[in-house]
């Protein structure tokens, strides 16, 4: 039983809702540890082919870490606090086979951005607010918002949000790539179902594969191009690739998750 997120599924997608609105939904160590054990019963059960992660109420998706926590910590303590929490729970959400979508539905700030960039889509309610304003704490982003933010907007504009802590509204998030659809936020979940559904008609394989040729393109020592030479070569034994050719021959619609 979860005490700071609560789960639902409906035809093999899940949703993860963040669960502390007193707190805007701010990232402590418990819902971090929770998050992470959600999302690894999720990537082994077979039932669930797309993952939705959102925040409970209509102001945040994630306003940041829960700063009370780490007020005091000493330097050891602080490096501690961050390999933790990329290992336990952005990496493991960024190398997930299974596409995960942000919800961001209000404040998606510090960690919170963080966890919406680990994400693999990611869609913003037209109220949303995302920004990295660590630099205003006297720290950085911790969590992987120095590298996956570049990734996603290129290095200049990732140095402006991080030098100057500020906010960006959700409509320039999607002009600079940072997000991929905006919409109302009472649209949002209904938006983020219609592209898991859509996700959810292809082959579960390719799509594991695809996320590792393209998380791999970004990783220091990895020839990308070769992963997917290799990758795409193990498509080939698979039964979804006998299902998917020989449904398409006969023109009819692939079964992939008989």
């Amino acid at each position: 039983m979860y005490k700071n997120i609560i789960i639902s599924e409906t035809n093999g997608i899940q949703t993860i809702t963040i669960n502390r609105p007193e707190q805007l939904n701010a990232l402590n160590k418990v819902t971090i540890e929770e998050l992470s054990n959600a999302i690894g019963e999720a990537e082994e059960n077979v039932s669930i082919g797309v993952i939705i992660l959102t925040g409970v109420g209509e102001k945040s998706f994630v306003a940041g870490a829960d700063i009370k926590e780490f007020a005091d910590f000493n330097i050891s303590q602080g490096g501690a606090l961050a390999e933790t929490g990329q290992n336990l729970l952005f990496n493991k959400i960024e190398q997930l086979s299974k596409p995960v979508i942000a919800a961001i539905n209000g404040f998606a700030l510090g960690g919170g951005l963080e966890l919406a960039m680990s994400c693999h889509l990611r869609l913003a309610a037209q109220n949303a607010r995302l920004g990295l304003p660590e630099v205003s704490l006297g720290l950085i982003p911790g969590y992987g918002g120095t590298q996956r933010l570049a990734q996603l907007v290129g290095r200049g504009k990732a140095n402006e949000m991080i030098f100057t802590a500020g906010m960006i509204l959700a409509d320039e998030a999607q002009q600079i790539g940072l997000v991929n659809h905006v919409v109302e936020a009472n649209e949002l979940l209904n938006k983020c179902l219609e592209i898991a559904n859509k996700i959810m008609k292809n082959s579960p394989m390719a799509i594991a594969a695809a996320i590792q040729c393209v998380n791999a393109g970004y990783k220091d020592g990895v020839n990308g191009y070769e992963v997917e030479i290799e990758s795409f070569g193990r498509c080939f034994g698979t039964k979804d690739f006998i299902e998917g050719t020989s449904s398409f021959l006969n023109k009819q619609k692939p079964s992939f998750r008989n």
